[in-house]
């Protein structure tokens, strides 16, 4: 399947942080939950697919915890600085045995960056609790996260817009 043929029949809309996504589900029909932002949906799900054409998905941090499930396509680097500062790369792909993942779990409050690298595209779906709300996520400015997190500016720099 090619990478527009996988756009139209999921879907799937150019995101904000880069690649293209579809909201699957939300949790609308039970009571929502009470968070520090207000009341949010228990649970939300999307597609996030990369492409070659729109590989990175920018810096951008959420207040919800995410599960990341790769399906199919090339593998996904995901650059992840936690609160405290310190990286971690993940690579969700089928490479099992070469260190990739079938899952990722990202904490809210983690800053995250992905990459396809290598392939036409990459499909995964995530997985929200509290369910997503636009109020909860925080796109990456280079200024910020530079002044934040000086150490890593190589990183930063490769995964903030330009005009970030």
């Amino acid at each position: 399947m090619t990478r527009d043929e996988l756009i139209e029949i999921l879907q799937l809309e150019p995101h904000i942080e880069g690649g293209y996504f579809r909201r699957t589900f939300d949790s609308a029909h039970r009571d929502p939950v009470p968070t520090e932002q207000g009341p949010r949906l228990i649970s939300g799900a999307i597609y996030y697919r990369a492409t070659a054409d729109s590989p990175i998905g920018y810096w951008h941090k959420n207040q919800s915890d995410i599960l990341h499930f790769w399906h199919m396509g090339g593998p996904v680097t995901y650059q992840l600085i936690h609160p405290d500062g310190h990286v971690e790369t993940v690579v969700l792909g089928p490479d099992l045995e070469g260190g990739q993942c079938l899952q990722l779990a990202v904490r809210g409050g983690s800053w995250k960056a992905s990459e396809l690298v290598q392939g036409d595209y990459g499909l995964i779906s995530e997985a929200v609790a509290p369910g997503f709300d636009y109020a909860d996520m925080e796109l990456g400015q280079r200024a910020q996260l530079l002044a934040q997190f000086p150490a890593h500016a190589s990183l930063i720099d490769r995964f903030t817009k330009v005009s970030a």
